[in-house]
């Protein structure tokens, strides 16, 4: 098995990986590729949690704009008490400390959200004042992940959008250039601006229901 030198939690030296990721950037962004990842990992998501938490009803949401899961109880199926966003991380942002410096950011620790999410999420809480959850699944980076595996991270929307208001420089925020993958159906859809975090600010595994309701 290979061995790789941890320098910190989360931060391996990717100088000294014996399976060092290629950081090359994926020159065609398909969406709809992307939209059957993502709700493949949804699927999985739910199963788990149901599987876990059998007093749950995680479903699809139908709300435009909201985050993927509703959660209420099983017993109360239409009375929703919060929300979960589910994110795939299949590849390694290698150039993070290159491209954005200030952040401080490592590869092996760096996962990105859709920064439009992040703000439109932020609203929807203050509005509803109901718990968002943020789950990120990570996988192709081997640090950290097992071949052919999938790992999960979660964070409640609160401690990240204290991250966020603290970064007054826009340090984390990256913009790439658009392209023709970024377009579906006429309409640009693509991810553009992303916002970045890092796992030691997640927890592991998905969130914890087992008190909620009883």
């Amino acid at each position: 098995m290979p061995t790789y030198p941890l320098l910190r939690p989360w931060v391996y030296d990717c100088a000294a990986c014996p399976t060092r990721c290629d950081g090359q950037t994926v020159p065609q962004f398909d969406f709809a590729r992307d939209v059957r990842f993502a709700e493949q990992i949804e699927q999985q998501v739910m199963a788990e949690l149901h599987a876990r938490y059998p007093h749950l009803c995680v479903r699809k949401t139908t709300r435009p704009g909201y985050p993927d899961l509703e959660l209420s109880l099983a017993s109360q199926p239409d009375l929703c008490f919060g929300y979960l966003e589910v994110k795939g991380q299949a590849r390694t942002f290698m150039k993070v400390a290159e491209r954005l410096p200030a952040s401080g950011l490592q590869p092996s620790e760096t996962i990105a959200l859709n920064l439009s999410d992040l703000e439109r999420y932020f609203a929807i809480q203050a509005e509803e004042d109901k718990p968002i959850f943020l789950v990120w699944c990570l996988l192709n980076r081997p640090c950290l992940v097992a071949s052919g595996q999938r790992r999960f991270f979660h964070q409640e929307l609160g401690p990240l959008q204290q991250i966020w208001r603290a970064d007054e420089a826009n340090a984390r925020r990256f913009r790439r250039r658009t392209g023709p993958g970024d377009v579906a159906d006429g309409q640009h859809r693509g991810v553009v601006v992303n916002y970045h975090f890092r796992l030691g600010e997640l927890l592991p595994g998905l969130p914890d229901f087992s008190e909620v309701g009883w």
